[in-house]
């Protein structure tokens, strides 16, 4: 994959898990959320397993968004297309 098409999925992506970790956790306060039945983590790992998990989902989004786009043609120097 070339490093223009990442840029393109993790940038927004990142962007957008910012966002929505602050939205959720401006709502739902970490330390009342519970695992399993039991388990309970402190606020830093809340937020940064939080985090990842919606940047993961905002990339996950992004990359398929990129990879239904419809691609262009491609023109060489001259604008002649390229096979």
């Amino acid at each position: 994959m070339k490093a223009r098409n990442l840029m393109w999925i993790l940038w927004p992506s990142f962007l957008m898990g910012g966002v929505a970790s602050g939205i959720v956790f401006a709502l739902v306060d970490p330390l009342d959320l519970v695992f399993m039945g039991q388990f309970r983590a402190s606020r830093p790992t809340v937020y940064t397993l939080g985090f990842f998990l919606f940047w993961g989902v905002a990339a996950l989004s992004s990359a398929l968004t990129l990879r239904i786009a419809p691609r262009g043609v491609v023109l060489d120097e001259f604008g002649d297309p390229v096979d």
